[in-house]
Formats: C-alpha cells, sequence, structure tokens
C-alpha cells in the first residue's frame, strides 16, 4: 500500500510537470495570432508593426536568428510609415536586434544596435527607451567585465527611470548594480540591491524579474557558502523559468546549480546539469552560458580524476571564451563607443530583398509544425500513462480483493483448527477419565498376591 501511495505520488507530479509543459506549448500558439495580425493587410500599420514587434521580442531568447529577421522586417516596415510614426519603431527594430545578439553574445552587434535604438529615442524624447537603451549598454559592459563603464550607463538609466517613475525598469537597475556587486565580491551590498529589486518585482508582478532576481540572490548565497539558502532561490528561479518557457533563464539556472553541486561535491548531478544546459545552449546558439557549461564540467572531471575529458571541456570553454573576449572585439566596442559620442549618427541598415518575407513566413509555419508535434507527443505520453496508470490500479484492485480472500479464508482455517484442538482435547480429557475410572475399579496385582499368600499361611 505504502508502496502504491508512493507512485501515485511520483505520477502526480509527473502529470504536473506535463501538464505545464502543454501550457506552455499551448501558449506559444498565441505567436499564431501575431502573425495573423502582421499578415493581414487590412489592418491598421500601427497595429501590424506592433504585431511583428512583439514577435520579434517573442524570439529573442529561444531563437535569436528569427528574431533578427523579424526585427530587420519590422525596420524595413517602419520606414515606409510617416517619420513621426516611424521613429519610434525603428529604434525599436535596433533595440530588439541588439538584445538577440546579445542572446548570441555578439556583443559588438549588440552594443552597435543599441547604440543606434538610443539615437532614435533621444530624437523623440521617448524617456522609456532611453532608459532601456542606457541600461542595455551598461550589459555589454558589464560583459566585458569594464565594470565602471557598465556602472556609469546603469546610473544613467536608473536617473532617467526614476525621472518617469517606470518601477520595473528602477527594479532592473538594481538588479544590475547588484551584479557588479558580486563580481566584486561585495556579497552583503549585492544583496541589499537584489533585495530591493525582489521588492519592485513583487509588486509589480514581474515574474520573469522575480525568477532573475532569485537566481541572483542565489548566487550571492553560493558564494557566501551558505548553499542550502543558495539551492532554495535556485529552485525558485528554476520553477519560475520553466512556466515562463524561458530557455536562456532555465540554462543559467542548469548552470548554477551545477556549480553548486560541484562545489557539494555530488558530481552526478553537476554533471547532469552541466549536460542539460550545453543541450539547450546549442538549441538556442547562447555562446556565453555554453562555455560556463563546459567550465564546470572541466572543474568536474579534474575534481573525479578524469583528466581527459577534464582537458577536453577545458579546451571547449577556452576556445569559447576567445571568440566573445577577443581583441578585435574589445577593439569594435571602443571604436563604436567613439562613434557614437563624436557624430550620434548611424548609417542606414541594408535593406533586404522581399525573400525575407518567404524567410519570416517559413519561420512561422516551421514553428507552428513544431507546437504541432510537441503538443501531440504530449497528449500521447499523456494518454499513454493514463492507461497504464488505470492497469496498475486495476492489478492493485485485484490484488487488494485476492488478499482479502486469503485473509478470510485464513481466518475460517484458524477457526476450524482451534474447534479441532478444542474436541481432540476433550477426547483426550475424556480418556484420561477413563482410565482413572478403570484404575480405581480393578483390584491391583499386588493386592491379590497379599491376599493369596496370606491364604496359604492359614
Amino acid at each position: 500500500m505504502i508502496i502504491f501511495a508512493l507512485y501515485m505520488k511520483k505520477l502526480f507530479v509527473f502529470f504536473l510537470i506535463v501538464i505545464l509543459n502543454l501550457l506552455q506549448h499551448l501558449n506559444a500558439q498565441n505567436t499564431d495570432s501575431l502573425w495573423k495580425v502582421y499578415n493581414d493587410k487590412t489592418q491598421a500599420d500601427t497595429n501590424r508593426i506592433k504585431a511583428i514587434n512583439n514577435l520579434a521580442w517573442l524570439y529573442k531568447s529561444n531563437n535569436p536568428d528569427s528574431a533578427i529577421l523579424l526585427a530587420e522586417q519590422e525596420l524595413k516596415f517602419a520606414n515606409t510609415l510617416p517619420k513621426e510614426k516611424a521613429t519610434v519603431w525603428i529604434a525599436n527594430a535596433f533595440n530588439a536586434m541588439g538584445a538577440s545578439y546579445t542572446n548570441q553574445s555578439n556583443f559588438p552587434k549588440a552594443l552597435e544596435h543599441y547604440l543606434k535604438a538610443l539615437t532614435a529615442y533621444e530624437e523623440t524624447g521617448n524617456k522609456k527607451g532611453m532608459g532601456n537603451c542606457y541600461s542595455n549598454v551598461g550589459i555589454i559592459y558589464f560583459y566585458q567585465s569594464n565594470y565602471p563603464k557598465a556602472l556609469e550607463y546603469y546610473l544613467k538609466a536608473l536617473k532617467t527611470y526614476e525621472e518617469i517613475d517606470n518601477k520595473k525598469g528602477i527594479g532592473n537597475c538594481y538588479t544590475n548594480m547588484a551584479g557588479i556587486c558580486q563580481n566584486q565580491r561585495d556579497f552583503k551590498k549585492a544583496l541589499e540591491y537584489d533585495f530591493k529589486a525582489l521588492k519592485i518585482k513583487e509588486e509589480i508582478k514581474d515574474k520573469k524579474g522575480i525568477a532573475n532576481c532569485y537566481s541572483n540572490i542565489g548566487i550571492a548565497y553560493k558564494e557566501q557558502a551558505n548553499c542550502a539558502t543558495a539551492l532554495d532561490y535556485y529552485l525558485k528561479s528554476l520553477k519560475l523559468k520553466e512556466e515562463l518557457g524561458d530557455k536562456q533563464g532555465i540554462v543559467i539556472c542548469y548552470v548554477n546549480m551545477s556549480e553548486l553541486y560541484n562545489t557539494l561535491a555530488n558530481y552526478p548531478l553537476a554533471i547532469q546539469y552541466s549536460s542539460d544546459a550545453l543541450l539547450i545552449c546549442k538549441e538556442i546558439g547562447d555562446i556565453d552560458d555554453e562555455r560556463y557549461a563546459y567550465k564546470n564540467l572541466a572543474s568536474v572531471y579534474s575534481k573525479t580524476n578524469k583528466y581527459k575529458e577534464a582537458y577536453e571541456n577545458h579546451v571547449k570553454f577556452k576556445a569559447l571564451t576567445d571568440s566573445i573576449f577577443n581583441v578585435d572585439n574589445s577593439k569594435q566596442l571602443g571604436d563604436l563607443k567613439t562613434q557614437f559620442e563624436v557624430e550620434k549618427k548611424e548609417a542606414e541598415l541594408k535593406i533586404k530583398s522581399d525573400a525575407e518575407q518567404e524567410k519570416l513566413i517559413a519561420i512561422a509555419h516551421e514553428e507552428k509544425k513544431r507546437q504541432q508535434i510537441i503538443i501531440a507527443a504530449v497528449a500521447g505520453v499523456l494518454v499513454l500513462v493514463v492507461i497504464f496508470s488505470l492497469f496498475l490500479l486495476n492489478r492493485f484492485r485485484i490484488t487488494q480483493r485476492q488478499k482479502t480472500i486469503i485473509e478470510k479464508q485464513k481466518v475460517l482455517v484458524d477457526k476450524a483448527y482451534d474447534e479441532l484442538h478444542e474436541k481432540n482435547k476433550e477426547v483426550m480429557d475424556s480418556i484420561r477419565y477413563a482410565k482413572r475410572i478403570q484404575i480405581a475399579l480393578i483390584t491391583s496385582e499386588k493386592y491379590i498376591t497379599n491376599s493369596l499368600n496370606k491364604l496359604i499361611k492359614n
């Protein structure tokens, strides 16, 4: 009974995970409605361009190449609008491209497009957009370990957000500033900023922001050797990331948990989480987190005396690191910054041919097909699990019935045995009683002998 109860508990957890995944993929069907709006030429231009912008942001984490194509199409569309309307969407397109290049760890390209977006937002006086760009540029410098420059742009962003009371932006700035403190090993200050950010994210119900705060808080506790608290926050973050279907966020959680289990000398789990992270990294083109996964694997294999595997993973880590932080990239970043500050203008992007539209349609169809396959597979698994569960439940009921019958039969056998034992006892008692009577009635041999002797003497 206990085993069955444990099985049913595991089955319930499995169902919960499957249902959450199914809901996640069903939510992805919302992209269909955005494609319909964009492709419907009877819709207002603002509706259509807003739809393609939303699509670009939806794809930026899980499929950055497609997101870049979408943003380029948005840029092309924006240039057909009147200037007063076009500028904002041009800025939005550049911003989306910058975010997509960031997810690919192509930092020079990311900075190029963020700065173009900033120029466009400044032209229109769009403070929210300016704040976003300041923050994004700060992130690029942070990735390059240029913390003074990163902090400079974070403070610019914070000031801009405070001017318009943009709580989400303010919370993001606190998170980014906490990141700098962490890298400078000031974990007390980092946690101070992290909890400020978390409070704001919870107020505005920003689930993705909350998940990021949990992850960052976990890192700060881990660096202070408070592994139990760190794991608690990592798991909270992972749960929200899975609910949101944020693949890059899930990768970050896996990498963090791999590092933690490596610290705790739980090497099998450390290897498992890094391996899972690598699969998603290769799927979404996340080079930055991919190199960290290789770094973790190299460390684990070294500690377990598997030096060949350790060397191979270290080589992969080094190669990816060099591809991101090489001299040419650093030079490009400096040149772009100088160009932005001196000229404040950027060259127009080359407009691609109408073949891009066909690529976009192909992307949409492929995505829809993939979603349908996933949903069908998940539904099939659910059906099989239900059938198997019903079979097990039926077997359990049959076993229980057989057990009940056996127990009843045992009771009857025990009762019959007791009755037989009692009757046997009665018979034996009767025999003993009869024997005693018999002995009492029959004259003893000694008495007869004595009597005969007396007669002989007389």
